[in-house]
Parts: C-alpha cells; sequence; structure tokens
C-alpha cells in the first residue's frame, strides 16, 4: 500500500518492512511481559451460546481491551510511515469493528459447521462494502494491507514451532518439499507461456505452491515486486480457497481416502492455514492433525523460500552498478519481515519454556487472526471483482487455477507416497 504522505516523511532508515517487525515484535513483548487482556467469545447459535453473549457488556469490554492492545502499536507506527493520525485513527478503528464482525459471522455454528472461518468473511464484507458504496476518506486512509498483514506474519512466528515440525517426522517435511519444489516450477512456467509477467509469475507461483496469502507477501517483499499485483495474487487466493475449502473434503470422502491421506492432501494444498484447520475438522482428529503439519512444514519454508527467492531474483535483475547477488543486496531486497517471522519463531521454539508458551499462545493467537482479519478486510476494500477476471484478459488468473489444480494431483501424489 502507498501511503499517502510522502517518502520523505518518512525515516530514511525505517522502512515498512522494519516497522512491521518492530509493531509485531511490540506486541509479542507486551504479551511475554503479563499484557494479557481476557479474550472475547465468538462462538455463538446455540442454547448455551446466544447471540446475546456477544453484544454483553462483559465480551464488548473484552473486544475493546483487545483492540487497545493491537491498535496502539499500529497507530504508532503508522506516524512513523506518514500517516494522518486524523483520519487513520477512526479509519483503523472502523477497520478493527470491520473484522470483529468477520470473526463473529465465523463463529455462528453453521459456519463451523461448514468450515467457513474469519479470513472468508473478512473478505467478503470487504467486498460488499467496497461494491456497496464510496468508501469514505477517513476509511481509505486506514487501508494498508501489506503493513496489516506484514505484522501478522511477525506474530505468526510464534505460533510456528520448528521442535514440532521435526517432531512430526521426516513425512510433512519430505512432502512440502516436494509438492512446493514441483508445483512452483509448473505455476512460473504456465503463468510464463500464458505471457504473464515474471513480477506477478512468481507471487502467483509462491501463492500457489507455499502457502498462499503468507507466501505471496513475502515473495513482494523479496522481489520488490508491485504491491497492486500483490493485491490481485491475495485477492485471488481467497476467492479460489472458499470454494476449495469446502469441495476437498467431500471429494476425500468420494474417493475413499483414508483420514491421515486426506489430510496429507488438504494440508498440502488449501492456501491458508485457517481454512486447513477448518476443512480438517471435517475428516476427524488424526485427518486434521496431519493436515495441521504438512501445513506446519510449508510454513516453515516461507523464510528459506524468500531467502533463496532474494537471490534467485537479485542474479535475474541486478541492481544497476552493483554485483547481481552481493550480500548487500540479498540484505536490501530480502523482506525483513521474514526476518522478524524467523525469530519469532525460534524465540518461541528455543527460547521460552513449555509454561511460558501456553500461557501465551490464546492472546498471541489473538492478535495474528485480528491483524490477518483486518489485512482480509483491507484487501476485500481494495478489490474488483471484475478486475480479478479482466486482468491481462484473465491470464494471470487462468495461470493461477491451472497450478492449483497441478497441485491438486500432485499433493495427492505425495500424500499417497508419504502417508499412504
Amino acid at each position: 500500500m502507498t501511503p499517502n504522505a510522502s517518502a520523505d516523511a518518512r525515516p530514511r532508515d525505517l522502512s515498512e518492512d522494519w516497522l512491521a517487525v518492530l509493531v509485531g515484535g511490540a506486541l509479542i513483548a507486551l504479551v511475554l511481559v503479563g499484557i494479557r487482556p481476557s479474550l472475547p467469545r465468538f462462538a455463538w447459535g446455540t442454547d448455551t451460546s446466544p447471540a446475546s453473549a456477544l453484544i454483553s457488556l462483559s465480551n464488548l469490554s473484552r473486544a475493546f481491551r483487545v483492540g487497545v492492545l493491537v491498535l496502539a502499536p499500529l497507530i504508532v507506527g503508522a506516524s512513523f510511515l506518514g500517516a494522518r493520525l486524523a483520519t487513520f485513527v477512526p479509519g483503523i478503528i472502523g477497520l478493527y469493528a470491520l473484522a470483529w464482525l468477520a470473526q463473529v459471522a465465523a463463529g455462528h455454528v453453521a459456519s463451523a459447521a461448514w468450515g467457513l472461518e474469519y479470513v472468508i468473511f473478512s473478505l467478503a464484507i470487504g467486498l460488499a462494502a467496497r461494491h456497496a458504496f464510496q468508501l469514505p476518506a477517513w476509511l481509505k486512509d486506514a487501508v494498508r494491507t501489506e503493513y496489516y498483514i506484514k505484522a501478522g506474519l511477525v506474530v505468526l512466528g510464534a505460533t510456528v514451532f520448528f521442535n514440532e515440525i521435526v517432531g512430526a517426522g521426516l513425512r510433512g517435511i519430505g512432502q512440502a518439499l516436494v509438492v512446493v519444489l514441483s508445483v512452483w516450477a509448473f505455476c512460473f512456467w504456465l503463468a510464463a507461456r500464458l505471457r504473464v509477467d515474471d513480477e506477478l509469475a512468481t507471487m502467483l507461483a509462491s501463492a500457489v505452491a507455499i502457502c498462499g496469502v503468507s507466501a505471496a507477501i513475502a515473495t513482494c517483499g523479496a522481489i520488490q515486486g508491485d504491491k497492486k499485483k500483490l493485491s490481485y495474487v491475495t485477492s485471488l487466493v481467497l476467492v479460489v480457497a472458499m470454494p476449495m475449502m469446502v469441495l476437498m473434503p467431500w471429494a476425500a470422502q468420494q474417493m475413499g481416502l483414508s483420514d491421515t491421506v486426506a489430510g496429507a492432501w488438504l494440508g498440502g494444498t488449501l492456501d491458508t492455514s485457517a481454512s486447513v484447520v477448518a476443512a480438517g475438522e471435517m475428516l476427524g482428529s488424526a485427518g486434521r492433525d496431519t493436515a495441521v503439519v504438512v501445513k506446519l512444514s510449508q510454513n516453515a519454508l516461507i523464510g528459506v523460500a524468500a531467502f533463496f527467492l532474494t537471490i534467485w531474483w537479485a542474479m535475474r535483475r541486478p541492481t544497476e552498478g552493483r554485483p547481481a547477488a552481493s550480500l548487500r543486496v540479498i540484505w536490501e531486497r530480502f523482506p525483513k519481515f521474514v526476518f522478524g517471522f524467523l525469530m519469532a519463531s525460534l524465540l518461541f521454539s528455543f527460547g521460552l519454556g513449555p509454561d511460558a508458551v501456553a500461557a501465551t499462545r490464546g492472546p498471541v493467537n489473538a492478535i495474528r487472526t485480528t491483524l490477518f482479519a483486518m489485512a482480509f478486510v483491507s484487501i476485500g476494500l481494495e478489490t474488483s471483482l471484475g478486475h480479478l477476471v479482466t486482468t491481462d484478459n484473465g491470464r494471470p488468473a487462468l495461470a493461477f487455477i491451472g497450478g492449483q489444480v497441478f497441485n491438486l494431483i500432485v499433493t495427492l501424489a505425495a500424500a499417497y507416497l508419504f502417508f499412504g
């Protein structure tokens, strides 16, 4: 997202990437030092969880305290990005309210039964607002998709544990490597054949092969890509994920797949972690756990993929007057929020005791969910549905769908190979 203020208003050595690291790190630090507000409840639609409980004074008070915890560092960081606080502050409060509504919609018992989670409702709410009325200026100033999702990715690192991935054995890691490498290569090749430019092709391939939106964001940072193309890719990921999340568990049952193989198939194919968990619930505990392990293995490759993509892109598109892949160029192009993701993961994997990790998991997950929900609402507010199919005569969308079809086939074969 391009800030409204000029680039000169920002300190020269403090980019959006570093601000995302600082904001995400500050949020993690606040939780670690004991600022852990009681979390609001979102489940409703049953006799024991009526809708009235959502708007009770107690629940709204909890939502308010979580909002203060999340929004305060974001507002401070936005001031360094040159945001006009007079419009940014009411705008981000409005975004938080829409993100809260998305989580409420996902908390209904019917949504849980269908596996419809907050990312879908966040995008839907943003799209509905985008197409229903002209967005006010105060809300537009707060629509900063990358800022929220980069900070969210740093916080996400606190929930990705190296020991859990290694403890799951080599099967999940093996499948992740096979799928990521083969699907990325095929999708990039297909996009090139369809005359999609290299920047967009790289982001599309990473989104399909690794883990959807998070991988697309990391890739855009690694190759210093166009932010409009990134917004296009993230919207496409979420729109395609909606039917896949519902149809894949049904298809697995129709094909007679075992719960473990079906879970490995879902975990390696669906492009958001939340959709993996939601769809995995339809398979039972064994299928869900396998899906999560495979997805965690792919999530752990974000940092590795960003590092190699930085080197590859630096060699492919050298900076004028500098060696193509010098350490300085690689570091300048490496997305700093991925560095923050890795540091958070290392801290929670090896630097903290199990009691501290358990005590902070709830608040950390709530912060991450809030940041991602605000990011997906922002994506919807920026996206035109017609634009998804008309951009470049639909060639990027066709490349993405073709890559997903290949992904479905390769991942199913890999699931049989490693988990059958």
